[in-house]
């Protein structure tokens, strides 16, 4: 531990340096910026700094690129929010509870709570970081293709158990996107599935287009009738971006249970954000006392993705910084530049180059302090938004969804998906089929489908393999639980209704 403490102080000597302060600051307020703009998200970000890194040198390169990601974390609630439109996958959970807060003239408390969250998240994860960063690396490598496979498996189901009493519901839309994911090239042989010998279809239908067509065209879709509604009054007058004690009494635990979980997922390579901030998710709504106000406007339901996703955004760094093995899509590119600078990422980047390891760490300390400083003025400023009119507002939104469709692929036929899936939105809408488990299918299909072939390839078809460690035993154990909970509760409740009649 002292060792540890001494290598941060080292390292807080490197990032209070004028310039670093500078690059940190950038790179936040970059990182907020294109994590607003949907489509874009942290990789997109850090791939297009990768030419100014040679300018920087490796700590300032490093600096920059962290306060990209991370602060792409913290911009990405703030569409999400005000517009129902996820900057990126890992905001998704956001739009659940946090528009409908502004729906209820709450959009103040809700972007003040999400900076906290992420404030507080972020800063958790960065102490953990500290500490247990080879610990947890080390973990993660227990994790082969049948661990990925019951991982993934095990998120698919609570997040479509945690639909309760639309159980069916959740997982007809689990199933739905789980289909989806199997569009295009096949992961191992090549062959080519429901392609429709479409060349655009070919490398799937990406994520993100997916999320954006649901959730911000499907909202424009749907609120169309309202663009001449005499009753519909835009809001006006607008309070300090700040929440109430209440607020915080019920959203404080959810921080501090989201925030481990969304660290160790991270540092899972191939997670991601969006999982951890759907497992938050989950695991607020089946230990809430009021599981009936999620996706109502809960403020709980906005605080735990919020603080799992910005955790997740700092565990995402452990395997590529003490293993060389990338966490994320971001950090797969921030390995690349590490490895252009001639640095080589792994046990020996802290014993050889302590400076740009824990240079980068302390950054991430500072790096929250700045953008909570940062980001609480400029929602005061964002918020503002609602008082633009309907018919002006939703065009914007439409601009917005298809220039972020195009940054992604460039390809005008995912203007076709992207305007298929708003209509789906509408669908499910109608048919009261959650969409977190349509996202979370379509998001991991693909990599559930290849881990569990690879299983099968290694163990020569022999089914042992997904019960043959103490992991597999526990995520089967944790899977069957989450299916029974709903079931379980239920009778728990009627019994408890029965003696008090």
């Amino acid at each position: 531990m002292n060792e540890a403490l001494s290598q941060l102080f080292l390292g807080f000597q490197v990032a209070l340096t004028p310039i670093n302060i500078m690059w940190t600051t950038l790179g936040g307020v970059l990182g907020t910026i294109i994590g607003m703009l949907p489509g874009l998200g942290p990789a997109t970000g850090v791939a297009v700094l990768l030419p100014l890194t040679f300018k920087m040198g490796p700590v300032g390169a490093m600096i920059t690129m962290a306060g990209v990601y991370y602060g792409a974390m913290f911009g990405g609630s703030r569409a999400s929010i005000l517009l129902n439109t996820p900057g990126d996958g890992a905001a998704i959970a956001t739009c659940f509870d946090g528009y409908p807060m502004t729906q209820k003239g709450r959009a103040e408390a809700a972007l003040a709570m999400s900076a906290v969250a992420s404030f507080i998240g972020g800063m958790i994860a960065n102490v953990a970081m500290v500490f247990v960063a080879v610990p947890v690396a080390k973990f993660s490598l227990k994790f082969g293709p049948a661990e990925y496979t019951l991982l993934m498996l095990f998120a698919l189901a609570a997040t479509a158990a945690m639909s309760k009493e639309k159980i069916l519901q959740g997982f007809i839309g689990m199933v739905f996107g789980l289909m989806i994911s199997t569009v295009g090239l096949d992961g191992l042989t090549g062959v080519n599935r429901f392609t429709f010998n479409i060349l655009e279809l070919m490398g799937g239908i990406d994520f993100l287009i997916i999320i954006i067509g649901i959730y911000a065209l499907g909202e424009v879709f749907k609120s169309f009738k309202s663009v001449h509604d005499p009753s519909y009054k835009m809001q006006t007058k607008f309070g300090k971006i700040t929440f109430t004690k209440e607020d915080w009494k019920r959203s404080w635990p959810a921080i501090l249970r989201s925030t481990p979980l969304g660290f160790f997922i991270g540092a899972l390579p191939g997670a991601g954000g969006t999982m951890a901030a759907l497992m938050a998710y989950n695991n607020e709504k089946s230990l809430s006392k009021h599981p009936e106000e999620f996706g109502k406007g809960a403020i709980e339901g906005l605080a735990a993705p919020e603080a799992a996703n910005n955790a997740s955004s700092v565990g995402a760094l452990i395997p590529m910084m003490t293993l060389g093995i990338p966490g994320s899509g971001t950090t797969a590119v921030m390995l690349g530049a590490l490895l252009m600078l001639g640095l080589q990422p792994g046990p020996l980047l802290f014993t050889k180059q302590p400076e740009v390891a824990w240079g980068m760490i302390a950054s991430m300390f500072i790096g929250n302090v700045i953008l909570l400083i940062i980001n609480m003025p400029m929602a005061s400023i964002l918020v503002r938004v609602l008082s633009v009119p309907a018919k002006v507002l939703y065009p914007l939104i439409l601009g917005l969804a298809f220039i972020g469709t195009y940054a992604i692929t460039n390809s005008v036929v995912d203007f076709f998906i992207l305007i298929a899936f708003g209509l789906i939105g509408i669908f499910l809408d109608k048919a009261k089929i959650p969409t977190a488990p349509l996202i979370l299918g379509g998001i991991v299909g693909s990599t559930m489908e290849t881990s569990f072939r690879q299983a099968l390839m290694l163990s020569d078809g022999n089914m042992r393999i997904f019960h043959g460690s103490p992991i597999t035993k526990v995520l089967i154990g944790l899977t069957i639980f989450s299916i029974a909970w709903p079931f379980i509760e239920g009778a728990i409740k009627s019994a408890k209704r029965s003696r008090t009649a």
